[in-house]
């Protein structure tokens, strides 16, 4: 693949900030602003009202719009803790999703518990309790498809509330994701390969020395490989993307990804972290990224706010 350009880059970082959390410091959720009458708000900035619902719309599931603009009708709920997993940042009220989101991650997280030094799974991000655009942080995890899961093995699942606003995740990254570091171990592997093996997974995004390092490890078949995409940060924790679910005729897909295990990608983009490619002096700066407002949501997300 040919060297990414400076600019390019440039673009891609500005992209990922904008879309994903990386921080492990704690990140209190913002005091919800009053709910605003959807009557004549369409171009009211729209996460100020989905980060204002405290509780799922009471309707039938479903995922309406794209992944980093739309919303989810009839979440789901993560429980805080369960039987091999707990919930993070319980104050950020992010533990919503689509059903099949949940039962996805609770289905991981009894895989991830049979690994060495692994209780369960500590989960981050799903999406709030209508989706939508959120008051901070990611860009994407809008229709209760998306997921972040933690790369710090969930040792202890009886941590209090309090614990779990301030307990960090743990960084595997070397040489600015080049590499892993002596915190990656074959477990995380091995639970990024049942994560990608599930047929309703679309994508996982990690950091790309990780996926250069299993594409080195893997044995036998390695058709999972294909879902296991570099990008920038994801060294704290590793996020999944599901497809949309069979009938959610207001959900639209991604576009798979390309052929192949991807290994040569990821190594091309190690390649530019190691040797980053010169200025390009015809890049222009981006835009400002604008707000979404309702208006730029699908049309069904208006009743999903109205919805008790």
């Amino acid at each position: 693949m040919t060297r990414l350009t400076t600019g390019l880059l440039t673009v891609l970082a500005a992209l990922f900030l904008a879309s994903c959390d990386e921080a492990p410091a704690p990140q209190a959720r913002a005091t919800p602003e009053p709910v605003i009458a959807t009557s004549g708000n369409a171009n009211v900035v729209a996460k100020k009202l989905f980060g204002a619902k405290q509780a799922a719309s009471a309707q039938k599931p479903g995922p309406l719009g794209s992944y980093a603009k739309g919303c989810v009708a009839g979440a789901a709920q993560l429980a805080e803790t369960g039987p091999t997993w707990q919930a993070m940042r319980l104050s950020r009220n992010r533990n919503w999703a689509h059903p099949e989101t949940v039962d996805f991650v609770q289905d991981l997280s009894r895989k991830a518990a049979r690994q060495p030094g692994w209780n369960g799974l500590y989960v981050g991000d799903l999406s709030q309790p209508r989706g939508g655009p959120m008051l901070s942080g990611h860009a994407s995890h809008q229709i209760g498809l998306d997921a972040d899961i933690w790369l710090r093995p969930a040792d202890n699942l009886a941590l209090s509330a309090t614990e779990r606003e301030n307990i960090s995740s743990i960084s595997l990254r070397r040489e600015r994701g080049a590499f892993v570091n002596n915190n990656w171990t074959p477990a995380h592997q091995e639970i990024i390969k049942a994560a990608a093996s599930d047929p309703r997974v679309a994508r996982i995004f990690i950091f790309p020395g990780a996926k250069v390092r299993m594409c080195q490890d893997a044995k036998g078949d390695r058709s999972w490989l294909n879902k296991v995409r570099p990008w920038f940060g994801h060294h704290y924790h590793f996020h999944v993307r599901l497809k949309c679910p069979a009938g959610a005729d207001g959900c639209i897909d991604q576009a798979p990804p390309p052929p192949g295990d991807g290994c040569a990608d990821a190594q091309a983009w190690v390649n530019n972290i190691l040797n980053p490619p010169p200025p390009d002096p015809n890049a222009k700066p981006r835009p400002p990224r604008r707000e979404l407002v309702l208006a730029d949501l699908p049309a069904q997300c208006a009743a999903v706010l109205q919805s008790r």
